[in-house]
């Protein structure tokens, strides 16, 4: 009989969660990966299949969850998590927030589990403060074109503290701020991947408005490392998890340039609506809470995230069609 603890992974076939997946395999758990695939790559976890304590099962959470046996940790990480995808998709955004992510509290509950779900620096909105404190309610547009992904994550905070407090169910909640590294979908419309598949494409750099908005960039490997820690804390309210090395996009746009070696120029766009103008983390709690802070620098990451994106077949760097999507 396998004695190991077991968790189960939603979006496991996705960016960051197949990084989790990997993760904890590492760390000798049985692993159970969930993914709907509506925006997650068999691909990313293809690696895992043959391992005695990994197991997938192909569900959408937005329906009621059934996993056998045991389960001593959940982690939520099933939703689109890029404006391309939940623009596209919005009512599935929203359900997986809401209905996914009240399915699973209730398999948490009757497993007695730990649940981690995955927040969003989106929470915040297009912030007024800067950087951006646990602390700050956010300044959020609820019928805006974003407001199906901000509100879909300030739910799943409210209804995953609400557990907590009413049944006692142990949970956490992390707030995710930009990520990067392999195993992004390289036209999924983030601005790093747009960055890089355009300058692979020998296209111009797309940025939005004047490219003066900033943003904040964490290496893929130190976010699972923060992941992991909270985790097996004892804190229970939001925690940000991100990288406070601030920059602009038409800053960023330059060093993307500088990395690949091309002649591109940036050109310019109308910014969207509600885009935030400012992204930065305050991760005093983060530091003080979990002894976590980023140590993999934006060059050394962006190095290994560019020479993934040039591994990638000739057909997916050259592919910008984003309709995709089985509509449910």
């Amino acid at each position: 009989m396998d004695n190991r603890k077991r968790v189960l992974i939603t979006g496991a076939a996705g960016f960051l969660g197949s990084h989790l997946c990997d993760r904890f395999i590492k760390e000798d758990f049985y692993v159970i990966g969930m993914d709907n695939l509506i925006t997650g790559d068999l691909r990313n976890i293809d690696h895992l299949f043959k391992l005695p304590n990994f197991e997938f099962y192909q569900h959408d959470v937005s329906k009621f969850v059934h996993v056998p046996g045991e389960l001593h940790y959940i982690l939520h990480f099933a939703s689109p998590a890029s404006p391309i995808d939940y623009l596209k998709i919005p009512i599935q955004t929203l359900k997986v927030g809401s209905l996914g992510t009240h399915n699973l509290l209730g398999l948490a509950r009757g497993k007695n589990a730990r649940m981690l779900i995955a927040s969003t620096s989106e929470v915040y909105g297009d912030p007024t403060v800067n950087p951006q404190p646990e602390e700050y309610w956010g300044n959020v547009n609820p019928v805006g074109p974003r407001g199906v992904y901000d509100e879909a994550k300030r739910f799943q905070e409210a209804i995953t503290m609400a557990y907590h407090n009413f049944h006692g169910l142990e949970t956490r909640i992390v707030r995710i701020f930009n990520t990067y590294g392999p195993r992004m979908r390289l036209n999924d419309g983030r601005v790093l991947p747009a960055f890089i598949g355009q300058a692979l494409r020998g296209e111009p750099l797309t940025m939005f408005g004047d490219g003066s908005q900033t943003r904040s960039f964490c290496y893929v490997d130190d976010l699972v490392e923060g992941i992991y820690r909270l985790l097996f804390s004892d804190y229970v309210l939001p925690v940000n998890i991100g990288n406070p090395d601030e920059i602009t996009i038409k800053e960023f746009g330059e060093e993307i340039i500088k990395l690949t070696g091309t002649d591109q120029k940036l050109v310019s766009k109308p910014l969207p609506v509600n885009d935030p103008k400012q992204r930065r983390p305050d991760i005093t709690k983060a530091k003080q809470i979990l002894g976590w802070e980023p140590k993999v620098s934006r060059s050394e990451g962006l190095k290994i995230t560019y020479d993934y994106f040039k591994s990638l077949p000739a057909q997916e760097i050259l592919h910008k069609d984003f309709t995709y999507y089985n509509k449910r």
